[in-house]
């Protein structure tokens, strides 16, 4: 099928092999690209998965800059990788957009090392304006006359590390373009007072009708010289905070406001562009877009079409396998077994940073909304917000993908466990993820918290285990608590199973066995325990321990495994420097343990977007691997 539909494409879209090529058009043209842009995005996706709405929101934005802007010398960096789509069509990747996010194609988000398009690696948010303000002052250190243009949206702006590009932005008075995509979106709807203030400038009519006069005006008096523009400058600054309450915030930080403007008329922001690319200094131009724009059924479900999976393009349905007795997602478990908790205890609140949707705090948010909190893409704030309310006896659940709590590191450390405050870390998307690839991989996780003092570090081997983690951890005798599991399916099939307490430390023998033990933390160790169940048929008898507890470790239950078992194999989905394993490395050397340790997990590298299969067959944590190295040290020992 995507053979078919680049054998079949027609029109102006087929002609596009570079932004060279697009710059040729003329602006009625631009129109009619921008429709074949759309509907070639809404083909590729409907059969392949990604991010939808989006790159659908951003298709006239996009090719107006490329179109105004001489790209790739004038450089262009994206924010929230998802919104680039287009980008990547327009710039030599149409013809293998069919491979986005699959194994060995193009990844989802913009990658340097793929395309001179991509200036700067996307994946996290808010990264847009640091780095092309760095460009900008590269640029002036290296007297390069180029454009810098960071857009930025999808509740990027939301992260402290856009205010802080901004700030300092503001004193630099380097060349640089600040697009607001502003479509009142992350993946759920933005929250807190910055949406609000936007909102205002978008539809206060007196500010928006008085404003197109007045930049009329005020265009024309600028043909007069340098002491006109002067006078412009100041007079739109001084109309800009008269006309609107709190309108020059962004006036406050030296950037110069425009807009906002309508970000699908294509026409207007390519007149707004090329009359920008001729202003000095830092400016912001603000763009009103829909999320799904041209797909009407994205339009208004804008959360569940972020990243809807396989879909019929001309029925909206939505391809699900889902089975009625199926396992449900970790994600769900902790949805619901957090308002449980909640009920019942009355100190507990959620938090998590945007994501009330992707770890379905959502659901806690619809039942007892006031103590549940979506604090925007701010995972620092996140953290450092729990810990204020544990100081004065609130228990917080703080929600965050393995991956995002790597940004709000320092809070885990001086705000959290140097003061030993109880907060509970329920940490989603734990081990390999899948499409999202590199920048979203949860493999570190373990390793990074493993050093901290004060820490729990747990990951459960199942749904049940996960909501007895979650029991235990609410109580108030524990410092920060940290919960880990993965993006998915479990593995039970009836999870309303009755609490019960586990103790701080401990780790479970699954099966005893003889020469080799397997230790497993998180759920591979339900492969690995299926795996020796299906050797114990072929007389190869083999142990298996659920660790649980990473830190503090399970000494007792480790000294007793060194001294039954002649080799131990360590199993992860974590990055293997620093890791479980290396937890059990340190245990052996520090009590003279003289076995064989193998460690399997994720090795020294990035590893690349694709099928979770795929990934963990390269990490050789699949089950073939993990048989072969089994079968392979049995023999040894037992011949």
């Amino acid at each position: 099928m995507h053979i078919n539909l680049l054998i079949n494409m027609k029109g102006i879209l087929s002609k596009i092999n570079d932004p060279k090529d697009l710059r040729k058009l003329t602006k009625k043209e631009l129109v009619v690209l921008s429709e074949e842009l759309r509907q070639f995005i809404i083909d590729i996706v409907s059969v392949n998965g990604g991010h939808f709405g989006a790159s659908l929101g951003v298709v006239e934005l996009t090719v107006a800059l490329h179109y105004v802007f001489n790209t790739p010398k004038d450089l262009l960096v994206w924010d929230v990788g998802h919104q680039a789509y287009g980008h990547k069509i327009l710039t030599g990747r149409k013809n293998i957009f069919h491979t986005n996010r699959k194994w060995k194609g193009i990844s989802g988000f913009p990658k340097r090392k793929e395309s001179k398009y991509d200036t700067f690696g996307v994946g996290h948010s808010s990264t847009s304006i640091s780095a092309a303000l760095g460009m900008s002052i590269a640029s002036k250190i290296l007297k390069r006359n180029k454009n810098h243009i960071a857009v930025i949206g999808d509740g990027a702006m939301t992260a402290g590390l856009a205010f802080e590009g901004l700030n300092h932005a503001g004193i630099e008075n380097s060349n640089l373009l600040v697009v607001l995509n502003d479509n009142c979106m992350s993946i759920d709807p933005n929250v807190g007072a910055l949406k609000d203030y936007l909102l205002k400038i978008s539809t206060s009519k007196v500010y928006n009708e008085t404003k197109n006069e007045i930049w009329s005006l005020l265009g024309k008096l600028s043909k007069f010289g340098s002491s006109a523009k002067e006078i412009v400058k100041r007079t739109e600054k001084a109309l800009k905070s008269s006309l609107l309450k709190n309108s020059n915030f962004f006036e406050s930080l030296n950037f110069r406001y425009f807009g906002p403007v309508d970000g699908h008329n294509i026409e207007k922001l390519v007149e707004t562009f090329e009359k920008l690319k001729s202003i000095p200094g830092p400016k912001i131009l603000h763009c009103i877009t829909t999320k799904g724009k041209g797909y009407k059924i994205a339009e208004n479900n804008q959360t569940k079409w972020h990243a809807p999976g396989i879909f019929d393009k001309d029925t909206g349905i939505i391809n699900s396998s889902k089975k009625i007795d199926e396992p449900k997602k970790y994600q769900d478990v902790f949805g619901k077994t957090i308002i449980e908790l909640a009920k019942k205890n009355k100190k507990i609140v959620g938090i998590t940073p945007a994501m009330p949707s992707g770890s379905s705090l959502k659901f806690m948010m619809e039942k007892i909304p006031k103590r549940a909190f979506d604090v925007a893409i701010a995972e620092q704030h996140a953290v450092t917000f729990s810990a204020g309310l544990s100081t004065e006896g609130i228990i917080p659940f703080c929600n965050i993908y393995s991956t995002f709590l790597q940004r709000a590191y320092d809070q885990v450390i001086h705000d959290v466990a140097i003061q030993n405050l109880h907060v509970v870390f329920c940490i989603d998307r734990g081990g390999l993820v899948g499409a999202d690839g590199e920048t979203h991989q949860g493999v570190f996780d373990i390793a990074y918290l493993r050093c901290i003092p004060n820490l729990i570090v747990s990951s459960p081997i199942d749904e049940e285990e996960l909501r007895n983690l979650m029991f235990t951890a609410q109580s108030k005798k524990h410092g920060p608590f940290c919960i880990r599991y993965p993006r998915g399916k479990g593995v039970m099939k009836n999870t309303n199973t009755p609490f019960k307490k586990i103790n701080i430390g401990t780790g479970v023998e699954l099966l005893n066995g003889k020469t080799i033990a397997c230790i497993s933390f998180g759920p591979i160790g339900n492969d690995v325990f299926n795996i020796a169940k299906k050797l114990k048929e072929e007389n190869i008898k083999i142990g298996h321990y659920n660790l649980r507890f990473v830190k503090p470790i399970d000494e007792k239950l480790l000294h007793k495994i060194f001294k039954s078992y002649d080799c131990i194999i360590t199993i992860e989905d974590g990055c293997i420097l620093g890791g479980m394993g290396s937890a059990i490395l340190e245990f052996a050397a520090r009590n003279n343990y003289l076995k064989k340790i193998i460690n399997l997990g994720i090795p020294d590298k990035f590893i690349q977007h694709g099928a979770p299969d795929k990934q963990r067959k390269e990490c050789g944590i699949d089950s073939e691997n993990i048989t072969k190295v089994i079968i392979e040290n049995f023999k040894k020992f037992n011949t």
